[in-house]
């Protein structure tokens, strides 16, 4: 096996593993709805559950819709993350951590998408009255490899940009 998918496979499974035990311990030590401030003021850990995905897009939805729109999305997108893998040769370490971590995050929400049919939220951030929406280390996940892909991508962007440029 590559050095690089066996890299992959250890960020993706330690952040699975990390995802799975934190949500196992809020569902044995906590109710639904308990919160338990951290930080005042800042940061509280919850137990939420939330039918939709960020923000509570689609809660509303019909639990059968919402359950096959989710599950094609996220297997649509871990297909194209592997296939990805596979095909490219990938040499920065900052992508393939991108990637680990968008996949890992789509499967630690899957595996709870599948046990309960509803995503467990625990991170309660917030200032005063306003709240962040709660989420999971997989949502965390998802948001910093999403970030860093983008970020990486403007500057590959960049680069090309800079080769085109005429020199004076």
């Amino acid at each position: 096996m590559e050095k690089k998918n066996i890299l992959f496979l250890a960020i993706a499974g330690i952040v699975i593993l990390l995802d799975q035990l934190t949500k196992g311990w809020v569902i044995a030590t906590m109710r639904l709805h308990d919160a338990y401030p951290v930080i005042d003021g800042f940061f509280n850990v919850v137990y939420v559950r939330n039918p939709g995905a960020a923000f509570g897009f689609l809660a509303g939805a019909s639990p059968v819709f919402r359950s096959v729109f989710f599950l094609a999305v996220t297997l649509v997108a871990i297909l194209l993350i592997l296939h990805y893998l596979r095909q490219t040769r990938i040499e920065e370490h900052s992508l393939l951590l991108s990637l680990a971590l968008i996949l890992a995050g789509a499967v630690g929400n899957l595996i709870d998408r599948i046990r309960f049919g509803e995503v467990v939220d625990f991170l309660d951030v917030y200032v005063g009255a306003y709240h962040w929406p709660a989420f999971n280390v997989a949502d965390a996940a998802i948001t910093i490899g999403a970030s860093l892909l983008v970020i990486l991508l403007l500057g590959k962007r960049e680069e090309k940009t800079e080769e085109k440029q005429p020199e004076k």
